[in-house]
């Protein structure tokens, strides 16, 4: 008999940040990794995300403290449990698997309100005080995971969404036209919140003499600096199409989990600049810019280089696409049914990795 597993997936739901990029994918490659039969708690509007092999749990759509409180709740009965992003319910029935995506919420806490850290801390310290067995995304959280917590966590890298490759050139037409762009422009995709240092990066592109576009909208503690142009929330589907037209793709965070949205560029063949920092290094490795974070002027000379150096940027794109090309979703599935084998040690893979 198939083995049963549950997982907890209220995270999920319209729109494309990293961590709905990873449920919906990994929901989607389960399975074809694995022989199991897989149920999801979903939220309504979620629902149309999932395979028709795995079985729906509809929740009443909801958001912070009420879907923290859903996500309590118990997934019937299951051989495996899994939040994917957390959360546990309280009472399993079953051993116990969670993702942690990252440990913002403890280690730059001045990036979120005061109630939200709070609650999201104790989130993570009940569900990793509970969970059998842990999943990261990168080096760089296992060890912020064990340093804060003493717990080992298996490091499963997520990779671009099936749907960031390189746009035809009628698509980036249409996109310059549709959002008035400029001839040529850096471009920062994701929410504009402290912890992404939007502001740090408009001022290195004001002494660089280079438009910033902005693609995403905005959070707590986030404002759109002075002279950037804000195209406020962009459908994903014409993120590759943005990508293609903006002469660097920036990303200047200052703490990451792992960093989908410049790996997203980088697979859309995009020259990325970003942080050297937290999990940026090991995701993005020598196929884009690093710069020290708050380091203004060497950031603005990185930029009046690339935007000066066409044969560097258009090689910076080729190594993009190459180091982009070597992340897959199947790969995260099969690593995922990894851990669930320690606990299930008769699941079977359907794929070979």
């Amino acid at each position: 008999m198939r083995p049963n597993i549950a997982l907890n997936a209220l995270a999920l739901g319209p729109g494309g940040s990293g961590v709905q990029t990873y449920i919906r994918e990994l929901l989607h490659q389960l399975p074809s990794a694995a022989d199991a039969q897989f149920v999801a708690a979903v939220q309504a509007n979620a629902a149309g995300d999932l395979r028709p092999e795995v079985k729906a749990i509809l929740r009443t759509p909801s958001r912070g403290v009420r879907r923290a409180l859903a996500g309590f709740r118990s997934l019937g009965p299951a051989d495996l449990v899994h939040g994917l992003d957390v959360d546990l319910p309280l009472f399993p029935r079953a051993p116990t698997v969670a993702t942690v995506h990252d440990l913002s919420v403890f280690d730059v806490p001045w990036a979120f309100s005061r109630w939200r850290a709070r609650n999201e801390r104790l989130l993570v310290r009940q569900a990793l005080r509970r969970a059998d067995l842990l999943i990261t995304m990168s080096d760089f959280t296992a060890a912020r995971v064990h340093a804060r917590f003493g717990r080992e966590a298996a490091v499963i890298p997520l990779a671009p969404a099936p749907d960031m490759r390189p746009a035809a050139a009628g698509k980036v037409a249409a996109a310059r036209d549709l959002y008035g762009l400029p001839k040529r422009f850096v471009l920062q995709v994701g929410t504009i919140e402290p912890r992404k240092d939007v502001a740090g990066l408009a001022s290195a592109c004001r002494s660089a003499g280079v438009p910033l576009v902005l693609a995403g909208g905005t959070a707590w503690g986030g404002a759109v600096p002075p002279g950037a142009l804000s195209l406020g929330y962009v459908p994903r589907d014409v993120l590759p199409a943005l990508y293609g037209a903006a002469t660097v793709v920036a990303y200047c965070s200052k703490y990451e989990g792992f960093g989908l949205p410049p790996l997203d560029a980088m697979a859309c063949g995009a020259a990325v600049v970003a942080s050297r920092v937290a999990s940026l290094p090991e995701v993005l490795g020598d196929a884009a810019c690093l710069v020290e974070p708050g380091d203004g002027d060497v950031l603005a000379g990185t930029l009046r280089r690339l935007f000066a150096d066409d044969e560097e940027r258009v090689a910076l794109g080729l190594a993009a696409s190459k180091r982009a090309a070597g992340f897959s979703w199947l790969a995260t599935a099969l690593g995922t049914v990894a851990v669930y084998r320690k606990i299930l040690p008769g699941l079977s893979s359907r794929q070979l990795a």
